[in-house]
């Protein structure tokens, strides 16, 4: 797949996504929803990280309408504490997020769901799909927090000097919550001054839009940021062997927030885990590759989902590290893709191209009938 030609911004405006916004009761306080395109399917829940809110999401929805094939039926959520959601003081345990996730997913008169989320969102997207596996259709995963993160939140030196970037993240969003609403007003201060962009590099693998550096300094909360370090230590990652639905991640090749053996653990604890590389993403491919991103979560939903799709047959071979399990014969599965990605990987041995090929697999690609 080619990446999009430039940056796609981030939109504040609802509306020109088709979506409405939502204030919905939970017992996480009032959470703010920005919901629409039903179609009638299961709910795409939409779970931002710990730098974002809900328009970290925006760039794959528009991505998703420049394919031909919109994302439906989304459920994008300012998490308890962050963008314009309240709660923060109510949350005390990774599963009070994900008790108020479902919570708005039911009160829109959905009784099932695929979920993606974004580093933290990714967590908390894999303990709702381990804790309500039967209204959990799919998963996918944006380098979601792993036993690298928790590793460096438990054992600040060990697993620090194994992931640096977070761990020095970590720090000083941990400085800034003590100062309270003046740590806050130093990151406007800092984005006045034009620090940003050299501040959030590492994030990133290349240049990404403005908006999206002016979102981090806008949305960023510190204090929520190190309550939700806390919590996350407390997790348990083997409540993830509950999950039983196909669990998809895609991970930027730079990602300084994602530990060497998350892909590895991941694939032991879920059944059924697969994982690509973008060599051109770092931590926030959604916001880097939103094309990538969007053609994997169209890829988890049913048929009738995916307006003007076609089946594309992809047999897999030789797997290696990034897929779970050792495969010991080929594996075989359809996938409807919108009309201008199933073109391009039509042709037969050569899928994805530099970009996005996932490391160790090799790929045949043939045009199912129908």
């Amino acid at each position: 797949m080619t990446p999009l030609p430039h940056p796609l911004p981030l939109r504040t405006d609802p509306a020109r996504l088709g979506l409405r916004r939502l204030v919905v009761p939970t017992s996480a306080g009032e959470i703010v929803v920005h919901a629409g395109r039903e179609t009638g399917g299961p709910a795409l829940l939409l779970l931002h990280g710990a730098a974002g809110s809900w328009t970290t999401w925006t760039p794959v929805l528009s991505a998703s309408d420049l394919s031909g094939a919109p994302l439906t039926d989304v459920v994008a959520l300012d998490l308890p504490g962050w963008g314009a959601s309240g709660g923060f003081e109510r949350v005390g345990s990774v599963e009070d997020m994900t008790d108020a996730v479902a919570e708005v997913a039911r009160a829109l008169g959905y009784t099932s769901w695929r979920v993606v989320g974004h580093s933290l969102g990714g967590l908390i997207a894999l303990d709702l799909a381990a804790r309500h596996p039967r209204e959990t259709v799919a998963v996918t995963l944006v380098s979601p927090t792993g036993v690298g993160v928790l590793d460096a939140v438990r054992r600040p030196v060990r697993g620090g000097l194994a992931l640096p970037w977070f761990a020095g993240m970590l720090l000083a969003m941990r400085g800034l919550a003590l100062l309270g609403g003046a740590g806050r007003a130093l990151v406007r201060a800092l984005d006045r001054w034009g620090w940003m962009p050299t501040l959030s590099a590492p994030l990133f693998a290349g240049a990404v839009h403005p908006s999206v550096i002016a979102a981090l300094a806008g949305e960023l909360r510190p204090a929520a940021f190190a309550h939700a370090a806390r919590l996350a230590a407390d997790y348990e990652p083997r409540t993830w062997t509950a999950i039983v639905c196909p669990v998809r991640a895609v991970r930027g090749a730079r990602d300084v927030f994602t530990g060497e053996r998350d892909a590895g653990v991941f694939a032991a604890l879920i059944r059924d885990f697969h994982e690509v590389r973008l060599r051109d993403a770092g931590h926030f491919a959604n916001v880097e590759r939103p094309d990538a991103v969007a053609a994997a979560i169209a890829a988890s939903g049913p048929a009738r989902e995916r307006h003007g799709a076609r089946g594309v047959g992809i047999q897999v071979g030789s797997l290696a590290a990034h897929r779970v399990g050792a495969a010991t014969a080929p594996l075989a599965f359809e996938l409807d893709l919108p009309p201008r990605i199933a073109d391009a990987v039509h042709h037969p041995l050569a899928p994805l191209d530099d970009h996005d090929r996932a490391v160790g697999v090799d790929v045949e690609v043939v045009e199912l009938e129908r």
